[in-house]
């Protein structure tokens, strides 16, 4: 195998920043309108371009995880209006990406607690000085490395970090009481995911973290997600992180095998499917051959 047929130090800039600028991620995952959905009396979700929000409404507060757009978080307020007139009390990002950070500026005079992982908030500041939108950012100023929880009202609210996975700072909001799971970019449900290298994503680790959610929550949890491809709900249940587990661990033994036929980067991404896989399908599937070949060339 000749490893210098790969070429590392363009792989990245040429196949994973197809998302760096958000604005196309935007159009992308564009939808028609929004919907505000209730899983709960108290849960809901909402969608329209980005990443999925989760919303909880109890006496002692509002809790919103993620925040898509400035335009699309304004909505979101105003829909959060009609259903109560309390304050917010913490504001929660799964992780850093523009699609479900870009909006926290909408609620600058709104919530005072922003939480986030460490790594989440070091990948935003980032990003934001790559792009020069340092004055378009709202950061969190709550950060841990492993968990965090709070009470608000009849909810336990618990955030965990597993490791890195789709960047090296995604986490789990689990609302304990209702049993659901926000699982930001942890689950593309059916859809083509990005694996972000340039903010630590690791597929080998990834793997493992859909593992740990598995064995962590119960069967009959709720999970939402934040993104699904179009016939495909963001919310689902293990049996979906299940089949994207699957979905990762079909796309790394392909690119394996390929690299030790000899293969290289630019013949591997030229393949159209993932042996095995049947479920993930639509656009994209090059992003992820990309960012396997980086990870994996050193270990084959």
């Amino acid at each position: 195998m000749k490893r210098n047929t790969f070429i590392k130090t363009t792989a990245i800039a040429s196949g994973l920043l197809f998302f760096s600028k958000y604005t196309s991620l935007a159009n992308l995952l564009t939808k028609a309108g929004y919907e505000v959905k209730m899983l709960t009396e108290s849960i809901g979700i909402f969608t329209e371009k980005g990443g999925t929000i989760l919303f909880y409404l109890d006496k002692k507060g509002i809790v919103v995880v993620d925040t898509q757009f400035p335009d699309t978080a304004q909505h979101l307020i105003e829909e959060i209006k009609k259903k109560s007139q309390k304050k917010y009390a913490y504001l929660i990002n799964t992780h850093h990406h523009g699609d479900h950070t870009s909006g926290n500026i909408a609620f600058k005079n709104l919530v005072t607690t922003i939480v986030a992982h460490t790594n989440s908030v070091a990948n935003q500041k980032a990003a934001a000085a790559k792009q020069k939108n340092e004055d378009k950012q709202l950061y969190a100023n709550t950060t841990f490395d492993t968990t965090w929880s709070k009470k608000l009202g009849k909810e336990v609210i618990e955030l965990s970090y597993f490791g890195a996975a789709h960047t090296n700072g995604d986490i789990a909001v689990h609302f304990t009481k209702a049993n659901v799971v926000h699982l930001g970019d942890l689950v593309f449900n059916r859809r083509y995911p990005y694996i972000d290298k340039n903010a630590g994503a690791s597929i080998v680790s990834w793997i493992n973290v859909l593992q740990q959610i598995q064995a962590k929550y119960a069967d009959n949890t709720t999970f939402v997600f934040g993104h699904a491809n179009d016939g495909y709900t963001v919310t689902g249940t293990k049996a979906d992180i299940k089949a994207f587990e699957n979905y990762l661990t079909q796309l790394r033994n392909f690119v394996i095998n390929e690299i030790q036929l000899g293969k290289t980067k630019d013949e591997i991404i030229k393949a159209k499917a993932i042996p095995g896989n049947t479920e993930w399908r639509g656009d994209g599937i090059e992003r992820g051959l990309t960012a396997a070949c980086i990870e994996l060339i050193d270990e084959v």
